[in-house]
C-alpha cells in the first residue's frame, strides 16, 4: 500500500498555489468577500486553465490525486470556491457539483454561484439542490447557502466516500496555511528580548499542533487510497478522516489565535481570514458531535479497519 502522492500530483498541486499567489494570493479571499461575482470572473477561470474541471477522480487514481492536491492548494489561501464540491460532481447527474448534507436543515458553501448542484445524504438519499439566496453577507456566511431539495430516486452511496474527502483536503490547506502564518509570527515576534519560539511554552504548543496536523495528513492520503482501492470501507474511512480534520482543526486555529494574541481575531492578520473561512467547512454537513455521531451510528460496534484496525493493510505499514 502507497499513500504517497504521485510525483505529478504533488507538482499540480504546486502549480496550482503559483497560479493562486499570482491572482492575489492571500488578498482574494478579501477581494471575493467585497465582491462576490470575482469567484465567477477570477478563481473559475484560474482554475479552468489548469485543466481543474477536465479532472476525473473517480475514474483515474492520478486524477484522484491531483484533485486533492488542487483543494489542498486551494485551502492554503482559503480561497472560497467549492473545488471540492466541483471535483466530486457524480458522472450519471446533468449536474456541476455535489456536496453531502445533513438529514435536516441542509446547506453548503455554495451561495452566489450560477452553478447547479446534487446533493446526498449519509444513507445514500440523492437530490437535486437549490441554493437560496443568502440572508447574511459572506462576512458571517462564509457564502453558506440553505439549500432547497427535490428527492431523486437512485442510490447515491457511491457518491459519499469522494464527497467528504475531498473537502477535507481543503481543510488540510488551510491547516499549512495556519501553521505556517503562525511559526512566522513566533519567530518574528520578541518578548523578553529574544522570539517568542524560545519559549518553552510556544514550543509545546506548537507541537500540539503540529502533531495533529501532521496526522490528518496521513489519514487523508490513507483515505484516498481506500477510495482508490474500491474499500467497502471508503466511507468509514472518510468518515474518520473527516473527524480527525474537525478536531485537528480545532487544535490547529486554537493555537494559531493564541499565539497570535489579539492581533489573530483582526482582519489585518491572514490567520484571522483563514480561520472564518474555515468555519463552513468544519461545520457543514456536521461539526465535531454530529461528525462522531454519523461515525458511531454507520460502524456500530464493529470498528473501523484500514489504520485504525486489524486488516491485512495494516499489517504492510
Amino acid at each position: 500500500m502507497n499513500t504517497e502522492l504521485s510525483r505529478e500530483a504533488v507538482e499540480y498541486g504546486r502549480e496550482a498555489l503559483r497560479a493562486l499567489e499570482s491572482a492575489g494570493g492571500d488578498d482574494l479571499v478579501q477581494l471575493i468577500e467585497n465582491d462576490p461575482d470575482r469567484r465567477r470572473s477570477i478563481v473559475a477561470p484560474i482554475l479552468g486553465e489548469l485543466g481543474a474541471w477536465d479532472l476525473d477522480p473517480r475514474g483515474d487514481a492520478d486524477e484522484l490525486e491531483a484533485s486533492a492536491a488542487l483543494c489542498r492548494s486551494v485551502g492554503y489561501f482559503a480561497v472560497p470556491y467549492p473545488v471540492a464540491e466541483r471535483l466530486a460532481r457524480p458522472t450519471d447527474l446533468d449536474v456541476d457539483g455535489l456536496v453531502v448534507v445533513a438529514d435536516s436543515d441542509p446547506k453548503a458553501p455554495v451561495a452566489c454561484l450560477d452553478l447547479r448542484w446534487a446533493a446526498v445524504t449519509l444513507d445514500g438519499r440523492r437530490s437535486v439542490a437549490v441554493a437560496r439566496p443568502p440572508s447574511t453577507p459572506p462576512r458571517t456566511s462564509a457564502f453558506a447557502a440553505q439549500l432547497d431539495l427535490q428527492p431523486i430516486d437512485d442510490d447515491g452511496t457511491k457518491d459519499i466516500a469522494l464527497a467528504l474527502t475531498l473537502p477535507c483536503w481543503t481543510l488540510l490547506g488551510m491547516l499549512d496555511r495556519a501553521m505556517d502564518l503562525t511559526r512566522s509570527h513566533v519567530l518574528l515576534r520578541e518578548q523578553f528580548g529574544a522570539p517568542l519560539a524560545r519559549l518553552q511554552g510556544v514550543q509545546f504548543q506548537l507541537t500540539e499542533a503540529e502533531v495533529e496536523r501532521t496526522g490528518l495528513d496521513v489519514l487523508a492520503k490513507y483515505t484516498l487510497w481506500s477510495i482508490q482501492a474500491g474499500n467497502d470501507e471508503a466511507v468509514d474511512d472518510a468518515l474518520a478522516l473527516r473527524l480527525a480534520a474537525v478536531e485537528a482543526a480545532q487544535t490547529v486555529f486554537r493555537v494559531a489565535h493564541q499565539l497570535h494574541g489579539a492581533s489573530g481575531f483582526c482582519d489585518e492578520t491572514t490567520v484571522s481570514w483563514v480561520s472564518r473561512y474555515s468555519l463552513a467547512l468544519r461545520r457543514m454537513p456536521w461539526g465535531p458531535s454530529g461528525t462522531l455521531d454519523a461515525l458511531t451510528r454507520r460502524i456500530g460496534r464493529r470498528g473501523l479497519t484500514g489504520l485504525f484496525g486489524d486488516s491485512p493493510e495494516k499489517a504492510m505499514l
